[in-house]
């Protein structure tokens, strides 16, 4: 298996680390394009998870024995790497299930009333707009024509003192990457707390927490070439020690009586119960072969991608793109409506099924944000660092075949 030294200027390089790459559907050689999903795994991240439990797969932090020592400090490591990666402290960053649990231990812990406001993006995911809705009141930051945020009504939202701003770092449904310095700057004016869903951005690109201000930030392994069931919520420290935990139980306790208890400090009073220990050993596993890559090749990869998905789908009269701006903060996100085709279930199979092309239709977990801008559902395309241009290529010249002959 290739080991790779340093920042790649060869794609080719890395394919045969990800075996998924090489199934077939009746006959047809996969090409996946659902990444923003989730992200195909490599095998050095499956070895990580595979040592773990072939070996003595203890517990950790929960004895003194040698074995539970070792896999105690190999988790640990990770959880440094992960700070290392965003500009935080180790006890800043605690382990989840997935982006989505770490935003629900925000909204929860923060102990608003429905009175507090909340000012949310309206393309957010689902996951940054339901925990919300739950424990506040929700006002949302309108766009201009051209899909830009409005900084004006911004500006009168901010003039409410909201108590928390929830900003979404790179769409999922466009790929269109947020100017977080400039909004966070304006949410620090009149005091907000500032919460980023960054699930979609930090497979691509580095942030600094510190650098930015961000108050919260969250995202998933699995989008980033790790394994499902683990998320990262990074806090300011004494944000976090003023947060109220989700969940109580094991693990996150210093000492319990019959009729009272300590929480232990943070991160681990929000970790209770057995965590997914291979998962975040696999974790680190994929952020080591990320630095091996190189951010910098990594995000270079995503803008080319980006430009060129856009580039391809503006060629097509049948498509309409969900917020087509040329000049954007791209990445290798995009979504299409198609004229006269408001479902796309059946589409999507026959890509699947003919061509063995692997993407994604419907509402994208952002539904009232498609659907303010289509009739129905959209076709989405994504990639990642072994996304090829052809790949590309295929999908267009495949798609053109499948609407020619359904419409």
């Amino acid at each position: 298996m290739l080991e790779i030294k340093t920042e790649i200027n060869c794609q080719e390089a890395l394919l045969a680390d990800f075996p998924g790459l090489y199934k077939e559907v009746d006959g047809k050689q996969c090409v996946y394009l659902d990444s923003a999903s989730t992200t195909l795994k490599p095998t050095q991240m499956v070895e990580a998870v595979c040592d773990y439990y072939l070996g003595i797969s203890a517990n950790i932090h929960r004895g003194k024995y040698f074995s539970l020592e070792d896999v105690s400090n190999k988790f640990e490591q990770v959880r440094s790497k992960i700070a290392n990666l965003i500009g935080g402290s180790g006890n800043e960053i605690v382990f989840v299930s997935n982006a989505t649990e770490a935003l629900n231990i925000v909204s929860h812990g923060l102990n608003l009333s429905k009175d507090d406001l909340v000012v949310c993006l309206p393309f957010s995911h689902h996951s940054h707009l339901l925990p919300w809705f739950d424990c506040a009141k929700v006002e949302y930051l309108q766009l201009k024509a051209c899909q830009n945020p409005d900084l004006e009504h911004y500006a009168t939202l901010l003039a409410k003192n909201p108590k928390v701003v929830c900003l979404t770092h790179c769409s999922n449904v466009t790929g269109i990457y947020l100017d977080l310095e400039v909004m966070i700057a304006m949410a620090k004016e009149v005091g907000a707390l500032v919460v980023v869903d960054a699930a979609q951005s930090i497979p691509h690109r580095r942030i600094d927490v510190r650098a930015l201000n961000i108050d919260f930030l969250a995202f998933s392994a699995h989008k980033m070439l790790g394994p499902t069931g683990v998320g990262v919520l990074y806090g300011k420290a004494e944000l976090l020690n003023q947060l109220k935990p989700l969940k109580l139980g094991g693990g996150m306790v210093d000492w319990v009586e019959f009729s009272s208890f300590n929480l232990r400090k943070i991160p681990h009073r929000f970790e209770a119960g057995t965590p997914n220990i291979s998962g975040v050993l696999g974790f680190g596993a994929a952020i080591d072969y990320l630095h091996k890559i190189g951010f910098n090749w990594i995000e270079q990869h995503d803008r080319e991608l980006g430009s060129y998905m856009l580039a391809k789908a503006m060629q097509r009269s049948y498509l309409r793109v969900v917020d087509p701006r040329p000049d954007a903060d791209r990445g290798a996100v995009l979504s299409m409506s198609i004229e006269g085709m408001n479902n796309l279930d059946d589409l999507a199979r026959y890509l699947s099924d003919s061509f063995g092309i692997m993407c994604r239709n419907g509402h994208l977990c952002a539904q009232p944000y498609v659907s303010s801008l289509t009739s129905g559902q959209v076709i989405r395309i994504s990639g990642y660092i072994y996304t090829r241009f052809q790949d590309i290529d295929y999908f267009f010249d495949s798609l053109d075949e499948l609407v020619s002959a359904l419409l």
